[in-house]
């Protein structure tokens, strides 16, 4: 299974769950189904929103999806970068917890939940070894100062030398 394709599908489940609300496939959760949530996900949904677009700006031409294991981009740490090492997949948890606080059904949360599980095994697995292996001390470096996907939270200890 190409897990950066995994990433990028799974989301489309919560994405999903406006559509099938509207067609009235779904049931919203009553107890999810207030305005004050309602409001609450719309303004998680819409910042987090700008906040992926605003971290993909500053990846510029290192933006990818998945690992291309012959592919050497460019190792970013300014911008968004520079707060979390993966600003755009930490961008997705407001936006689809934004999405469902509006639209409260089961495809919603299962939106939700799915995509962090994804997140988590593409960045531990696939691409945090990538990095490691394109970039050496620099990217352990980087790893070592700035959280994974949130300020000071996931830091990589650097390996000692033997």
């Amino acid at each position: 299974m190409d897990r950066g394709r995994t990433v990028v599908t799974v989301p489309l489940l919560g994405l999903a769950a406006p559509v099938l609300d509207l067609v009235g496939v779904l049931e919203s959760v009553a107890a999810l189904d207030e305005p004050v949530g309602h409001a609450l996900g719309f303004a998680l949904f819409f910042a987090g929103l700008a906040w992926m677009l605003l971290a993909q700006a500053a990846i510029g031409t290192s933006w990818r999806i998945g690992v291309d294991k012959t592919e050497r981009t460019d190792l970013v740490t300014s911008g968004s970068f520079a707060l979390v090492r993966n600003p755009i997949f930490s961008a997705i948890v407001p936006t689809f917890l934004g999405l469902a606080l509006l639209v409260p059904n089961a495809a919603a949360l299962a939106g939700l939940a799915a995509p962090v599980a994804a997140i988590q095994i593409q960045v531990r697995f696939v691409e945090e070894p990538y990095l490691r292996r394109m970039h050496d001390g620099r990217y352990a470096e980087y790893a070592a100062k700035v959280g994974r996907f949130a300020p000071g939270l996931g830091l990589l200890r650097r390996r000692m030398p033997r």
